[in-house]
């Protein structure tokens, strides 16, 4: 463990191009709005400041996730609003972000014919890194980092979705990033490669930001220091995850009741999820300032209340 350990540092201490001062690294989008030509806002007057760590951006399908990374990435232009990364103005200079940007989308492209080593060797080339030994050595270590070092020889286009998956971090690494963004990444991904790309980019964040965008809670309590919860465009909650289910402590409540209780149950009280048990019957949990009723039991907040409670809160009431 030790060993991959110091060679994702040795990775990262490659000094291929100038590095920002990592004071200077904070992401700044404010007001930023987007409405595409259907009608939708998917980014409704949006303001946030992200520096230095793993920041998880936590929302629903739909939520506007997507729609904020690619902005951020320079992918597509926002109707108003500003963002800055350090000293550089985004909106006005994309290609200084783009130098220090390593963006891996939902699904990643449509791949050539190329084996994985020569077509990460060609991404360095386009990402500036001229020396061929140089190109060498980072393809290699990307690789064997991805866990791809084996069947480096084999064509991307043949990869299974997860080993795809994996290829997109490799060349993600590539240009030594400052500002890392990563779209719904561990979709696809068994157990053991989740944990492998979870490990990778907690140990990038260390040295950079990185933006994090999931819809799985359990990714984002096992990684980020920081987190948001986003729905409609808008930030519901910024804080992190530890402060988060503390302010949560004495306000969750559970019981067991049976299957055909459930309607009922959710006409007396606010049911944040309810999971089955072996015998077929239900265990609620319940958000409220006090204990709801003399059947409940104190329960211990977990990162899934506090999600569920801000989405509930963001519900338009009806007439």
């Amino acid at each position: 463990m030790r060993g991959k350990k110091e060679t994702l540092q040795n990775l990262l201490e490659l000094k291929l191009k100038k590095n920002y001062n990592q004071t200077n690294m904070k992401l700044s989008v404010q007001n930023l709005t987007k409405t595409y030509k259907n009608g939708v806002k998917a980014i409704d007057n949006l303001s946030i400041e992200i520096g230095i760590g793993m920041f998880g951006l936590l929302g629903p399908n739909g939520a506007g996730k997507s729609s904020l990374m690619r902005t951020i990435a320079t992918l597509q232009s926002p109707d108003s609003g500003s963002i800055t990364f350090g000293d550089v103005n985004v909106l006005e200079d994309k290609m200084s972000l783009r130098k220090v940007l390593g963006y891996l989308p939902q699904s990643f492209g449509v791949y050539p014919k190329m084996s994985a080593e020569d077509l990460l060797d060609y991404f360095a080339t386009l990402k500036g890194v001229a020396k061929k030994s140089d190109r060498e050595k980072l393809v290699k270590e990307v690789l064997k980092i991805t866990n791809l070092y084996d069947v480096r020889y084999k064509h991307v286009a043949g990869y299974s979705g997860g080993m795809k998956q994996r290829f997109g971090i490799a060349q993600l690494l590539l240009n030594n990033p400052k500002l890392i963004i990563v779209d719904e990444p561990t979709a696809g991904l068994d157990p053991a490669e989740r944990h492998r790309f979870l490990n990778v980019l907690r140990e990038v964040g260390t040295n950079c930001t990185v933006i994090f965008s999931t819809h799985i809670v359990e990714d984002v309590k096992e990684l980020c220091n920081e987190m948001a919860i986003l729905n409609g465009g808008k930030i519901l909650k910024h804080t992190t995850p530890q402060e988060a289910t503390a302010e949560l402590q004495g306000k969750i409540w559970t019981k067991i009741i049976e299957r055909d209780d459930l309607e009922a149950n959710e006409k007396m009280f606010s049911i944040l999820s309810s999971n089955y048990n072996q015998d077929n019957t239900l265990n609620i949990r319940v958000h409220a300032e006090e204990k709801p009723a003399e059947e409940f039991f104190e329960a211990t907040p977990q990162l899934d209340d506090v999600y569920f409670i801000a989405l509930k809160q963001d519900e338009p009431e009806l007439a």
